[in-house]
């Protein structure tokens, strides 16, 4: 799956959000100062040309939905993301992030816990 970009991804989790939508309905979940209308719907028709949304037409205008799922571009993101910056070692990650956010051990505990739950559904 592609990496999207700032733009295109800012455009996804509106649509995500609101599950369809016309240009016009995601200009209105954008924050200011807003991008031209024009400059919105070149990005949708490549976010579409690249198979993350399709549309519905209504005459000459088109409402879009997802056909990616936010749940399916964050799998495929963040296994990207570990495997460049942590050599596919979520370990590594784990450590990085534990170290660079000063971790206390009650937030340490706690995610042990979850991964003691995940593990215990599998």
């Amino acid at each position: 799956m592609k990496e999207l970009t700032k733009a295109e991804e800012q455009i996804m989790h509106i649509l995500w959000t609101l599950g369809k939508g016309f240009v016009n309905d995601i200009m209105k979940e954008l924050p200011e100062p807003k991008p031209a209308y024009n400059t919105v719907s070149t990005i949708v028709r490549i976010l579409e040309k690249k198979g993350f949304i399709d549309h519905k037409a209504y005459g000459k205008t088109h409402e879009y939905y997802p056909v990616v799922t936010k749940k399916d571009y964050t799998s495929s993101y963040m296994k990207n993301f570990v495997q460049n910056y942590f050599e596919g070692s979520f370990k590594q990650m784990v450590s990085f992030f534990t170290k660079e956010n000063n971790l206390s051990l009650n937030e340490i505990e706690e995610i042990k816990k979850l991964l003691e739950k995940e593990q215990a559904k599998e």
